[in-house]
């Protein structure tokens, strides 16, 4: 897992810096649009890295593979309407929103990218799709301080959930990645979402005579 391949760190670079920033801006988004203006407040809505990256868990995430974001502070009691609604919005947003990337990304390669296309743009794109997937279905893992607790205590409407394990959240999480498991279990989805998006791009182009 620990990489310091550097020609390989700057083809994750865009993919990196993309996923995080959207998922981040999602977030924000969703609240702000749900009544709290906590995300406003603080700079969150906007494609501007610099608001959205951790330096650290950056630099983690590039030679690990394993790091974080600026969490996007949001008051559950600031939503209009149900609040345990809100938070599952607001958590679903930016996973929601990384698989919108990696699959407008494969359509743009579809569509745009030409047969012969230099290999390191081939690259960086498939890290593009590969990372903003893989981003998306790490963060469904019902384990804090991941999107996926805040899920399901939305869904269970209960917030204890979530306070009862955060204190167990990073060993839990880990626990997972150091010893395989989630490689494991998200390898395979990732690759079958990734074909499924490039099989789906491949037919909308082939409607448009591409």
């Amino acid at each position: 897992m620990f990489n310091l391949d550097i020609a390989q760190m700057f083809l994750w670079l865009p993919g990196v810096i993309i996923a995080l920033t959207f998922h981040e801006y999602a977030h924000g988004s969703v609240a702000d649009w749900l009544g709290d203006p906590t995300p406003r407040y603080q700079g969150r809505l906007t494609l501007n890295p610099l608001a959205h990256l951790d330096p650290l868990g950056f630099i983690l995430l590039l030679i690990l593979h394993f790091g974080w974001a600026k969490p996007v502070q949001v008051n559950p009691l600031n939503f209009k309407g149900d609040r345990y609604r809100g938070m599952v919005l607001v958590s679903l947003a930016g996973p929601g929103m990384n698989l919108l990337v990696a699959f407008t990304a494969t359509l743009i390669w579809a569509l745009a990218i030409p047969e012969g296309a230099s290999l390191y743009l081939i690259v960086i794109m498939r890290d593009i799709i590969m990372i903003n997937i893989y981003l998306a279905l790490f963060n469904l893992i019902p384990v804090p301080p991941l999107d996926g607790s805040q899920i399901l205590a939305g869904l269970v409407r209960s917030a204890d959930f979530v306070y009862n394990l955060q204190r167990y959240g990073y060993i839990i999480l880990i626990v997972l990645i150091f010893t395989g498991i989630v490689g494991i279990v998200l390898g395979p989805v990732s690759n079958f979402i990734y074909s499924l998006f490039y099989l789906v791009a491949q037919g909308i182009a082939h409607l448009v005579g591409l």
